[in-house]
């Protein structure tokens, strides 16, 4: 995979604050570079965690899993997906790569708090072009407010893998249902696992036989309203170009204006119900991932398992 000319001077000259003050990284000659100094500063997080705020992104996910490498990126385009989402497509490291579903760690040269988002594109556009997108909506959070006010294409950042939420089948695996349900921007791991079973159904049609075993997908995805409901239009692509594979239900909540007659046949303005769960759900067979706010996450996993689909096979993370 070429890497663009960039990436040799950013890795040469990029340097950033670690999220803790005080502590500053050294130059980022590599991925490796870092390694020692971010380990300090996890164990300096982890003894000063405080349950009288709200923790940050490094704080809340100390125990999941990450990536050792911190990678040099540049923003090389900028969408609004919606009016309170920025879509951002990042040129990455040769070296860097991640599974449907993960997150990233995202620093950013000047702010000092780090950012965490989860990638809302496959493995395979990063195999492809050698880029990632990150979909990010406004808060007065520092990360997200520096996207939505400062960021611009050319800007410098740097970016690390983690999470222990991904779908990551291996040829030839027993094939499993998946059920995907989402709430607002917790669409963007869910999206990048839906674009991940395309490109592997693309691979089955392409090598002329079945490698990768994918059974149905159905997402459930809930927003206040189809404005917020991001990535629609190519969801309801992969719905028509593999309608034996996967289906999609749209749900608004406040939805107050007339739904688009293209959206219609896929919109319920009501919420996830469980009759439209227990009709996805086969105990032997489904994959559930959720991704949401906490109390959605709290309330479909029990639904899940009053409908008998075994506590292990339901996956999810919370947003917050």
């Amino acid at each position: 995979m070429s890497v663009p000319c960039f990436l040799s001077s950013a890795a040469r000259g990029f340097r950033l604050r670690c999220p803790v003050a005080g502590l500053l990284c050294c130059r980022l000659l590599g991925p490796s570079s870092v390694t020692r100094q971010a380990t300090k500063t996890f164990t300096f997080i982890r003894r000063n965690m405080s349950s009288k705020r709200q923790m940050d992104h490094l704080e809340r996910t100390a125990s999941n899993s990450r990536q050792n490498a911190l990678y040099p990126a540049q923003v090389c385009g900028i969408i609004s997906e919606s009016e309170t989402v920025k879509r951002l497509r990042i040129a990455v490291h040769a070296d860097f790569s991640f599974k449907a579903g993960q997150w990233v760690d995202f620093f950013i040269p000047g702010v000092e708090k780090v950012g965490g988002f989860s990638m809302c594109s496959s493995p395979g556009l990063l195999q492809r072009e050698g880029v990632i997108e990150l979909a990010v909506k406004y808060t007065k959070h520092p990360p997200a407010h520096w996207i939505h006010t400062m960021c611009a294409v050319g800007s410098q950042v740097a970016m690390r893998v983690g999470g222990d939420f991904f779908f990551d089948p291996s040829p030839s695996e027993p094939s499993l249902d998946l059920l995907l349900v989402a709430g607002g921007v917790g669409i963007n791991p869910l999206y990048s696992i839906l674009l991940h079973t395309t490109d592997l159904l693309h691979l089955n049609h392409a090598s002329g036989g079945r490698d990768y075993n994918i059974g149905s997908v159905h997402l459930c995805y809930s927003a206040k309203n189809t404005q917020e409901l991001l990535f629609k239009s190519s969801i309801i692509e992969a719905c028509r170009e593999f309608p034996d594979k996967f289906s999609c239900d749209f749900h608004v909540t406040q939805q107050s204006t007339d739904v688009d007659p293209q959206l219609q046949p896929f919109i319920n303005r009501r919420r996830v119900t469980e009759e439209e769960l227990r009709a996805h759900v086969n105990p032997q067979r489904t994959l559930c991932y959720l991704c949401g706010p906490p109390p959605m996450i709290e309330a479909i996993s029990k639904t899940l398992m009053d409908l008998g689909l075994p506590k292990d096979r339901i996956l999810y993370e919370k947003w917050w």
